[in-house]
């Protein structure tokens, strides 16, 4: 019985990523979670109580897959340079990805309180992950640089998510530049 308890949450999340990634927050109901797994409506509300409750556990499990991800690139890099390059560049390499577009949706609706935490706290988790190649490519302030590197990393995701002129790769490249070397580029 828990195996199939934990098969239908996992069909119903996979269900609301497909729904987020698709159509955003408006596309992710409760009908429409029904229809894709086959449940009754009724049925999903065991599940999960709310839109909201959908939301936290896909950011608990999705992201720190994606995070995860991200840290393994930057294990693979040899210089502290390196590490931010693969830091901003694998982050945009997922932008494609299903879980990422989810959680790209999720970031941008409306949420309770504790939801919003949540999103906070992974994501602080992320900026965290490049705070010491900061510190040893010599910045006094490598938490704020973290954070503001993240600002840069958010910014090329939205160009790429909103289909720019500009090509990923270059937009990518772009962001590597500013992280390595500032505006002078």
């Amino acid at each position: 019985m828990a195996e199939h308890r934990s098969m239908q949450r996992a069909a119903l999340l996979d269900a609301a990523r497909s729904l987020l990634s698709e159509g955003g927050t408006e596309a992710l109901t409760f009908p429409a979670l029904a229809e894709r797994t086959g449940l009754a409506r009724s049925s999903v509300y065991e599940y999960f109580r709310s839109r909201a409750a959908v939301v936290q556990e896909l950011c608990e499990v999705d992201f720190p897959v994606w995070a995860a991800d991200v840290s393994a690139a930057m294990e693979r890099a040899d210089t502290a340079e390196a590490k931010v390059e693969a830091y901003v560049r694998r982050q945009l390499e997922l932008v494609g990805d299903r879980r990422h577009r989810a959680v790209v949706a999720i970031s941008a609706s409306e949420l309770d309180a504790g939801a919003r935490e949540k999103i906070r706290a992974a994501h602080g988790g992320l900026v965290a992950m490049i705070v010491e190649a900061l510190a040893e490519m010599g910045h006094e302030e490598p938490r704020l640089a973290a954070m503001l590197l993240q600002g840069v990393v958010d910014a090329a995701v939205r160009r790429i998510e909103l289909g720019a002129a500009e090509e990923p790769g270059v937009i990518a490249d772009a962001a590597v530049g500013m992280a390595l070397r500032g505006v002078l580029g």
